[in-house]
């Protein structure tokens, strides 16, 4: 699916946010319903530690705010979306350019609006995966969102 014009411009708006440049990741596309984002994290001497791999945090932070900003986005501003706890595993050192793909299932947007009609609050857990170009896997984060109905918007 093709970005649209919208899309377009929050991504170059989203690059030139000061707290997410800072990280060194750069996002290279949003689909047009915000379903898909996909990040780039060059090894880079903004992003290089004392062991010369790409730092930690440039990994977790490149990542950090992406599905809520989707679900944000997908839900619309009669939902309330927060981080509620991340995680991060580190599998090998990045030692070049890793990208990252963050994916959410049009249904499982559907999921949330329905369980919300019954429940007051719900929480999703999503999974990305920090891969180099031969598609090896060097980190992965998980991220636990907490999703919520506000009260007197339509």
């Amino acid at each position: 699916m093709p970005e649209s014009p919208e899309t377009t411009l929050m991504r170059f708006a989203f690059n030139l946010f000061p707290a997410y440049r800072g990280t060194g990741g750069w996002i290279t596309y949003i689909a047009r319903d915000w379903s898909e984002i996909r990040i780039g994290l060059p090894l880079s001497w903004r992003t290089r530690n004392y062991v010369g791999t790409i730092y930690g945090g440039s990994m977790y932070g490149a990542v950090d705010p992406v599905y809520m900003i989707m679900l944000i986005r997908m839900l619309g501003p009669a939902f309330t979306v927060w981080d509620k706890a991340a995680s991060i595993r580190f599998v090998r050192p990045g030692r070049g350019t890793l990208r990252a793909t963050c994916t959410i299932n049009p249904q499982d947007v559907e999921s949330i609006r329905t369980e919300l009609v019954s429940q007051p609050k719900t929480e999703r857990v999503y999974s990305v995966q920090l891969k180099d170009a031969a598609g090896v896997v060097h980190a992965v984060v998980e991220k636990r969102l907490f999703i919520a109905r506000r009260s007197g918007v339509a």
